[in-house]
């Protein structure tokens, strides 16, 4: 009988239980919100919040504490330096506990564990820091619908990128073909006969045609002298 026995095992040994919680906790104050299984979400809280309150004191032997439950300095000093600051003023209930549904596969049941003021916005590019949408559209952002039509939209956008690309590839490649075809090769260049100024063939004026009248006058001359000599003779 499991009479006054708190805690779940897990199916684990204490040593490896420890070091499963040990991990979780450095994944939760590094990212603030964690995806696993309820029961180890359960298991978690409690741990997580105490580390919370522990880091509010500030002192130097709550930090030597908490080395010995998250061996990472940086972590630690985010612990005290950042997430205790935001809960100053809460006394207690720190983390949230949010069902995801079943996991294909094994079937267990999976949730979210996070601190109260996570704002889903605030760690997505290009979010507006002042909207926060409600727990379930929060959950399925990292878990289920939400992360497949994520994924969905950044393929459609690599395609239309890609389609974009080769339309411009496309579009260069016409124009180095048009600009090829207009300008003509060495080879034609050097076919081509120079006309220089030297070159050139000069021009001779052309002589006004004569009257007929005056060509007739000056046969008529000539031939007068050549019937006076034949008379002479």
């Amino acid at each position: 009988m499991r009479h006054r026995v708190r805690g779940r095992k897990l199916g684990r040994t204490t040593a490896h239980r420890k070091a499963l919680f040990r991990n979780q906790l450095t994944a939760l104050f590094t990212h603030d919100r964690i995806v696993t299984t309820l029961a180890k979400a359960k298991e978690l809280r409690p741990l997580a919040e105490r580390m919370v309150t522990l880091a509010g004191t500030g002192s130097l032997p709550a930090r030597r504490k908490a080395l010995t439950m998250v061996p990472d300095k940086e972590v630690v000093r985010r612990l005290f330096e950042e997430i205790a600051p935001r809960f100053t003023d809460r006394p207690g209930g720190y983390t949230r506990v949010m069902r995801l549904g079943r996991r294909r596969g094994d079937g267990a049941e999976l949730a979210i564990i996070e601190f109260v003021d996570y704002e889903l916005s605030e760690h997505e590019e290009g979010g507006a820091p002042g909207k926060k949408g409600s727990l379930i559209d929060r959950a399925k952002g990292v878990f289920g619908g939400g992360a497949k039509k994520a994924a969905d939209e950044v393929e459609d956008e690599a395609m239309a990128a890609e389609e974009e690309s080769e339309e411009a590839a496309e579009a260069a490649a016409e124009e180095a073909e048009s600009e090829i075809k207009a300008e003509p090769t060495a080879e034609e260049a050097a076919e081509e006969p120079e006309v220089t100024a030297e070159a050139a063939p000069e021009e001779t004026p052309e002589k006004p045609a004569e009257a007929p009248e005056k060509a007739a006058e000056e046969q008529d001359a000539e031939a007068e002298p050549a019937g006076e000599e034949k008379k002479d003779d």
